[in-house]
Order: C-alpha cells, then sequence, then structure tokens
C-alpha cells in the first residue's frame, strides 16, 4: 500500500470548480425546457374551498397547470414514515408557505404571471403558533384524519407510537435500568431548555430539472439522497423504481435540507401534463425559507445526582416543533431522545421526545439531526449544576464521562474515543486550568457525543481497473462540497497502490451507481468508505491472482504497486501480461464491496452505530455588561477522525462545522410573530459573516485510531458544531455569571439576565 490515506491529496472537484466547468444542478438546462414556479397559500391554516385556473391556463406561454384537480393517478401525499405533507393543496393549507398549484411556462416571468391569474378562494380556520398552543387543550386539530404511516420497530429499552396526543404526530421513548435509581439520589434538578428553529442557508438553491415519458421518469437534481429519491417517487407515480432514474449533480451545500422530495415531484408532472416537455424548477432563497427547517425545540432535563456529584438518573421530555408537516421529524425525534444523555454514564435513563404540529415551516434533517438540541440541554444543564455544586464543570465531566470501550447503554458499540484526552486537548489548548478572573471576560468548555453513520445504513460500491490501470470507482455519495469523492478516491488509491489521480469516481446516477441509503449522519468515510475498501481490496485480489497465474508464482509473494506486481523487489508491468493474455482486445479487472449495518436484537435501534462521532469545544468571550454584545476571543474545537484521510478535507469539516455553532449561538433564528415568518430573506436572516469569527480560531484533529472506518477512520462534519455553543454559554457565565438557557445568546438575552441577576463588574 503506499502514503496516500493521510496527506493532502488535491481536491477531484477543484479544478472544475475553480474554473467555472463544474455542473450543478442549477446547471442543468435541457432543450425545449419549460420554467416552473409555485402558487403558495398567504394563510396559516384554511380550508381551499375553490381554485379557479382558467385565466392561467388561457395566458401564451404556459404549458401546463397543476393543482389538485389534475394529479390524475398521482399520489397526493408524501413524506419519510409519515406521508402527511400534499403534493400540492387538497383540502387544506396548514402554513403560509404552502404549496397550491403551480405552472409551467416557457420562462419564470410568464409562469409568475400566470400565477396572478389563478383565483383562490379560501375558509380561514383557527391556527397553532408554537409548541404550547398546538398542545392546548381547546387547541384546533391540524390532522383530523389521520395521515399514513407506520410505527417503527426497536429493540430493548424503546418504543414509538403514532399520534399519541392532540397536534402530535410521533413519540420516541427510550429507557435503561430501573427507576428505583431515583432514591439513590443526593440532589435532584429540573431545568428547561429553549433551541431556535433554523434555516440551512446553503448557497445553491433547491433546483431540479425533470422529464417524463410514458415509460420513463428522469430527473437532475441537486439531492442528498438519490436512491430513497428514486424510492419516493417512485410510490408517488405508482410505478416501478426501475422507471426512475435520478442523476446526482454537484451540490452547492445541504446540510440536511436537500434530502427528501423538493422540485422533483412536482416538475414531473408538470412534464407530464405537459407532454414530456423538460421542466426546470428552481426556488428562490426566499422561497426555500417556506420549504424546510431546522426543529425549534424546548426540552425539559430531570437529573439526580450524588452529593460528589456522580450522575445517577435523567428523565428528559422533548418537545420537537414539527411545523406543518411530519417529513423528518420522527427520525430526529428517535435521534434527539436517544442523544439526551451525552456522553456520560448513567444507571437510569428516560426520555420522551414528541414531534409537534404547528402552522409554520415544516422542519426536517438539519446538521447536526436531534443532536444539537440534545446537547445544547445536557451540556448547559451540566454546567448548571455544577454551579449549584460548587464543583469546577471540567471535573464534574471527568467524573462522569464514560470510558474508552465503556457502552452508552446495553448493546451499542462502545465509545471509540477517549474523552478524556479530546477534553484535555481544547482545555490546555485555551489555558482554562489557568484563566485569570478578568472582569466580563470568561472561559468556557463543552462536549458532544452522538452516534454516526446513521440506522440501517447499507453502501454497496463498485471499482473498475483497466488494462493501463485507470481506476473507475462508482459509489452514490454525492458530493455536496465535503470533499467525499476525493477521500473515497484517496482510499481506493491506498489499497491498489497507485495515485488519486488515476482514480476517476464516476457521476451518480440510479440507472448505474451502486446502491447507498444516503449523504448524511456523517457516514461517507465509515460506511461508503468500508463499501469502496471493500471493493478495492477484492479488485487487488483479482489482480494479483491473474499475476501469480502468469508469473507461476504464489500470490502471497505479490505486491502491487503502481500497476505493476512486486516480485522479490522486481517490478512486473501488467499491461504486458494482460496483452499476452487477452490480447488487443483488452480487460477490465472488476469487484464490488459492501457496507451494511448489522442486524442486533440487544440493541435499541436493532443495528449499532457505526462509529461515534465526539466533538470538544472550548471558547473565551468578552461580553459588553452595557449592551450585552458578546464577541468570541477564542475558539478551540476539536473531533477524532480515527485515522485522518485527507487532513485539509478533515479540517474543512471540523471548521465549517463550528461556524454553523456559531451561528447558532450568537445570530441565527427564524423569528416569527404569531404563524408569519419575519425574516425569510438573506438579508434580515442572520449568519455568522467574516469579521464575527474569533481572533483565535483552533482546530485539533485526532486520530485516536479506534474507528470502525477503513484505516480506523470516523466520520467528521457534525461534531464539531454540536459543542459550540454550550461552550459560549459557559464562557458567558464564566465572564458576568449568567446561566442562558435559550438560544441565540442575542445581545438582547445576554442584557436581560444580566439585569435580571443584578451583575456589576
Amino acid at each position: 500500500m503506499t502514503e496516500v490515506v493521510g496527506h493532502n491529496a488535491p481536491r477531484r472537484d477543484a479544478r472544475a470548480k475553480v474554473t467555472g466547468s463544474a455542473r450543478y444542478g442549477y446547471d442543468v438546462a435541457l432543450p425545449g425546457m419549460l420554467h416552473a414556479k409555485v402558487l403558495r397559500s398567504p394563510h396559516a391554516h384554511a380550508r381551499v374551498v375553490s381554485i379557479d385556473t382558467s385565466a392561467a391556463d388561457a395566458l401564451d406561454g404556459v404549458a401546463a397547470v397543476l393543482t389538485r384537480d389534475r394529479l390524475g393517478a398521482m399520489m397526493t401525499t408524501f413524506g419519510s414514515l409519515i406521508k402527511d405533507q400534499p403534493v400540492v393543496a387538497v383540502d387544506t393549507v396548514r402554513y403560509v408557505g404552502d404549496v397550491v398549484a403551480a405552472v409551467a411556462a416557457v420562462d419564470e416571468r410568464t409562469a409568475l404571471a400566470a400565477l396572478d391569474l389563478i383565483d383562490v378562494t379560501y375558509e380561514l380556520l383557527p391556527t397553532v403558533a408554537d409548541i404550547a398552543e398546538a398542545l392546548a387543550e381547546n387547541a384546533p386539530e391540524l390532522f383530523p384524519e389521520e395521515p399514513p404511516g407506520f410505527t417503527p420497530h426497536y429493540g430493548p429499552g424503546a418504543h414509538a407510537t403514532l399520534r399519541p396526543a392532540r397536534n402530535v404526530s410521533f413519540e420516541y421513548g427510550h429507557t435503561t435500568g430501573s427507576p428505583d435509581a431515583w432514591d439513590d439520589c443526593d440532589h435532584i434538578f429540573t431545568d428547561t431548555f429553549h433551541f431556535p428553529r433554523m434555516h440551512h442557508m446553503h448557497l445553491e438553491p433547491y433546483v431540479s430539472v425533470s422529464t417524463a415519458a410514458a415509460d420513463r421518469l428522469e430527473v437532475w437534481t441537486s439531492n442528498q439522497m438519490p436512491f430513497q429519491l428514486r424510492q419516493e417517487l417512485a410510490r408517488l407515480f405508482s410505478v416501478a423504481e426501475s422507471v426512475v432514474r435520478v442523476h446526482g449533480e454537484y451540490i452547492g451545500g445541504g446540510f440536511g435540507g436537500k434530502s427528501n422530495c423538493r422540485t422533483e415531484h412536482i416538475g414531473l408532472r408538470l412534464s407530464q401534463l405537459a407532454g414530456g416537455r423538460p421542466v426546470r424548477f428552481c426556488m428562490t432563497l426566499e422561497e426555500a425559507f417556506l420549504t424546510i427547517s431546522q426543529h425549534k425545540a424546548t426540552l425539559t432535563l430531570k437529573t439526580g445526582i450524588k452529593a460528589d456529584g456522580t450522575f445517577v438518573a435523567r428523565q428528559s421530555t422533548v418537545l420537537l416543533d414539527a411545523g406543518a408537516y411530519s417529513e423528518y421529524s420522527p427520525f430526529v425525534a428517535e435521534k434527539a431522545g436517544y442523544r439526551m444523555p451525552g456522553a456520560y454514564r448513567w444507571q437510569h435513563i428516560d426520555t420522551t421526545c414528541w414531534t409537534v404540529h404547528t402552522n409554520t415551516v415544516p422542519a426536517g434533517a438539519f446538521r447536526g439531526f436531534g443532536g444539537t438540541q440534545a446537547t445544547w440541554a445536557n451540556e448547559r444543564q451540566l454546567d448548571l449544576i455544577a454551579q449549584r455544586l460548587g464543583i469546577d464543570p471540567f471535573d464534574l465531566r471527568c467524573r462522569n464521562m464514560l470510558d474508552l470501550g465503556e457502552q452508552t447503554v446495553p448493546g451499542e458499540r462502545p465509545i471509540d474515543s477517549d474523552l478524556k484526552l479530546g477534553l484535555d486537548l481544547v482545555a490546555d489548548a485555551i489555558r482554562y486550568h489557568a484563566r485569570p478572573h478578568v472582569p466580563g471576560r470568561g472561559i468556557g468548555i463543552a462536549m458532544a457525543c452522538k452516534d454516526g453513520g446513521g440506522m440501517n445504513k447499507l453502501a454497496q460500491a463498485r471499482v473498475k481497473i483497466d488494462v493501463n490501470g485507470n481506476v473507475y470507482l462508482a459509489a452514490g455519495l454525492t458530493e455536496m462540497g465535503q470533499g467525499g469523492h476525493s477521500a473515497l478516491s484517496q482510499i481506493a488509491a491506498d489499497v491498489l497502490g497507485t495515485e488519486p489521480a488515476r482514480v476517476r469516481f464516476t457521476d451518480v446516477d440510479t440507472d448505474y451507481s451502486p446502491f447507498d441509503s444516503g449523504t448524511n449522519s456523517s457516514s461517507g468515510i465509515v460506511v461508503t468508505g468500508r463499501a469502496v475498501a471493500e471493493a478495492a481490496e477484492r479488485a487487488r485480489r483479482q489482480v494479483l491472482e491473474f499475476a501469480a497465474e502468469s508469473l507461476d508464482l504464489p500470490v502471497e509473494q505479490l505486491d502491487l504497486r503502481d500497476w505493476q506486481v512486486i516480485a522479490d523487489g522486481v517490478g512486473h508491468p501488467l499491461p504486458p501480461m494482460i496483452q499476452q493474455v487477452y490480447g488487443g482486445t483488452g480487460f477490465e479487472f472488476s469487484a464490488e464491496g459492501q457496507y451494511k449495518a448489522a442486524f442486533s436484537s440487544e440493541t435499541p435501534f436493532e443495528t449499532q452505530a457505526a462509529f461515534w462521532e465526539i466533538g470538544w469545544a472550548a471558547a473565551e468571550v468578552k461580553v459588553d455588561v452595557e449592551t450585552g454584545k458578546v464577541d468570541v476571543l477564542q475558539l478551540v474545537i476539536s473531533g477524532d477522525a480515527g485515522k485522518v484521510i485527507n487532513h485539509l478535507g478533515a479540517r474543512g469539516q471540523d471548521e465549517g462545522a463550528a461556524v454553523m455553532g456559531l451561528g447558532q449561538a450568537l445570530f441565527e433564528e427564524l423569528r416569527y410573530e404569531g404563524t408569519d415568518l419575519l425574516n425569510g430573506e438573506a438579508l434580515n436572516y442572520r449568519v455568522p459573516m467574516a469579521d464575527d469569527l474569533p481572533a483565535s480560531f483552533v482546530s485539533i484533529t485526532q486520530e485516536q485510531g479506534h474507528g470502525s472506518g477503513p484505516f480506523g477512520s470516523k466520520g467528521l462534519g457534525e461534531g464539531g458544531m454540536l459543542p459550540v455553543p454550550p461552550a459560549i454559554a459557559a464562557a458567558i457565565a464564566d465572564a458576568v455569571g449568567v446561566q442562558l438557557t435559550e438560544l441565540p445568546m442575542t445581545p438582547e438575552r445576554v442584557l436581560d439576565a444580566i439585569d435580571r441577576r443584578h451583575v456589576t463588574i
């Protein structure tokens, strides 16, 4: 094997992206292409009495108009576990922005003009703006009829219920140990924490180009999960999956938002109505704000501990604001609930998580996937407890953190990082233990732990090698800026003893690419990476077996390097050997590999985590007590890659995640006035800018070597985000003595907390 893995091989997509030749979903254009736009509801909750499209139908340049009466044989609703979101409104709209109709026309200007000609009559219905209103005894029921869905099956300690209460679509519960553990507690603390709704803010909009023929549905799209999209489109149109073809283009950022149907289902139906002409549906950024968001949450933690600070029992109640439709909310609920214990040791865990419907934008997958909400509440309460008991927060964490190789819950994969080592690294980097008390300045630390790789993950890969040693790598991982194709190419190159430049990652196409269950949960390196490594190992074995027969030597005496077979230190070029056997017709070696999460009846999700993604953070802040403004002076973050495949790529994952965590901590929040979104546009939605970055921003990529991926690797990309907000909150508490429990920590909230505590510096 070569020294490919662990070095900074050039990104495979760098030149194409720098020169502008890379093709994103946004760039796809087909001859005769129409352009789609959608009519959105101006009301948060209303019955759709009538829709008159006659004027729009008659407008010159309009090729198709889609309403509830023109769905044909298409299924009316879509979703993940619960199928409750309409393709276009059928009887009811449930949030401002709900899709009522769609138009395909020769250009966007004409399509927008046609939307203005559609006459819709609504009958207004009562609304619920937030979780409290939705759960009130007299709240209107948003789904009087039960939407189609199914209840998942779990292993020991976990359960789920559909529609356990009014306006609650899903309940996840998880318990371990005995409730008698509460009897051993010397202290019991109950605290409530609030988490904001955020937007993904990916630069590339939601976009697809769709064509529909009698026997073929084809889409070119910016989507993280092409095979799951194929499955859902096949269900919606009642066709075999083989009829649907999804082309996975480069993606200009996703962060969870580019999963499930976004534009493709509407584009395909409009194409059908337009006689099969291609239809491009590209949303504006403002429309993206009305499409999907992160879950707002209220989290209440009841925690029992012993007098010396030893954790005993944790009861958690998590309420996720799912918005108008279920989307990925059931799966986020599972993970938010499962991750509530954090990286700590408990005798008893009792978690309940509800997804609550409101008349607001639907919430779905978002970077961290429930871990963001869980980490905020878990780490914040730990700091509150430390203050109450007079114990240093660092010491309280060390006293209770899980050891390397210790199980989080019975049956689960043991922890595969040394948590104390990581916490020491960030604490020492920021001089936590030697911090002076300077008025208005403080330092805080935090740690996050999430099961990585996703549940029931499956990835396949295929490796081909031609006569001249060029490698063709096929896998279903989508490239959305994370460098996944480059890292997987490095893995294949290392196994095959060649240079990464000789590896070509083939286009993602559901007709030809090996299956992959989706690019999410930081799964690329471990899940798809193991499939790639296995395929490359098998291809390597084929080459060596071929050479062993040609050279009349045992396979065990041979090595493969730079497309030569090495025997006793002598290189034997392969092209002449292949030509001698196959002549000028040529030949290809080909092999496949697969990773599938192993079933375990002893594990809550019946499959163990593929790995544990850990994040550590330390922050130093300065707080202006006159204005409440928080300046982050230093930020240190660290993740454990197990074994780094590409150092720059690994840094990029952790540092990009940390900046999103900074935004979550101080700036980002979708603000509502009742059911009306107030800041759903780029100019009014505050994200971190260059001058918001700390003067000292340090990332430490650990290689502890305990990962389950190729060469001992682990996934990165989410862990660096999770601990940043609680670390900054802890630093604020150290600076001015106030413990904040709500994000983002805006100047108004910080100043209000200071005023309420009458802090003087």
